[in-house]
């Protein structure tokens, strides 16, 4: 495959990675890319995409890296303890989120927002996490990517796919790998999600919130595209339902009441 006329050059860790991904992806699936004239560009953008598999990360990259450029991934930062995977994404140029302690995820906001204005392609989830939607849909959205969205002038690309949950089913099937027959894997770039109302104006908690839901909204509409069905108008809120599922086991956890003593008749 001839290279992209914008082509990012990568390490010897990158170059050990696309030795191991490019064929693992071709195996799982047959991987079909639209719109990559969006994200075959140069200079920094946040690539913003729905969270349905474990395998995400996998077809993400190779249909990145195939329109020439390299994303840093935001990920969780115990998998830089895994042994060999976390080596790859230190010598990537990942950047880890922490979401503990004082001033949980400030290093890697900022950490990306270096990175984009050093012109690289930093990809985040929104939902944080791989969603727990009934129906797959994308979930209510975290604060941090209207955060890093607002956080400089570069563009924002929404990115849809689908069939990597079929190929690897998570949460809500149940974790299951479905390798054979190679599935069709879906990967479509759109066009820059306009937020310059949101960053021309005071860049605070409340544009913060807008700037989320304007992001996880074009992604939801693209994934609705992808699919081929109409998109619910509402997010699923993954912290209430759990919160409803705790009262609901405590409620069913709750002796009965017992039963009051007959009364005694009167003589």
């Amino acid at each position: 495959m001839a290279r992209s006329p914008v082509y990012e050059k990568g390490n010897a860790w990158l170059a050990f990675c696309k030795v191991v991904m490019y064929p693992l992806a071709s195996l799982l699936g047959r991987q079909k890319v639209g719109g990559a004239e969006h994200a075959r560009r140069r200079g920094g953008y946040l690539l913003v995409a729905n969270h349905i598999s474990h395998l995400d990360p996998l077809f993400d990259a190779v249909a990145v890296r195939k329109t020439g450029r390299i994303p840093r991934f935001m990920a969780k930062a115990s998998l830089w303890k895994v042994p060999v995977l976390g080596k790859a994404l230190a010598g990537s140029d990942q950047i880890p989120v922490d979401r503990t302690g004082a001033g949980a995820g400030q290093n890697s906001l900022e950490a990306a927002t270096a990175a984009l204005n050093a012109g690289r392609v930093v990809l985040i989830y929104p939902d944080g996490t791989v969603t727990r939607d009934p129906e797959m849909w994308p979930m209510k959205p975290r604060m941090g990517v209207g955060a890093l969205a607002l956080s400089g002038d570069f563009p924002v690309i929404p990115m849809a796919h689908w069939g990597s949950n079929q190929v690897y089913t998570s949460y809500v099937q149940g974790r299951r790998f479905h390798p054979w027959p190679r599935k069709d894997v879906h990967t479509v770039f759109g066009e820059p999600i306009d937020l310059s109302d949101l960053r021309a104006g005071a860049r605070d908690a409340r544009a913060v919130r807008a700037a989320s839901v304007r992001i996880m909204t074009a992604v939801r509409d693209m994934v609705g595209e992808v699919r081929g069905i109409t998109p619910p108008t509402e997010f699923y809120d993954q912290r209430k339902a759990e919160r409803l599922a705790q009262r609901s086991a405590a409620a069913d956890a709750e002796p009965p009441a017992a039963a009051a003593p007959p009364e005694t008749p009167d003589r």
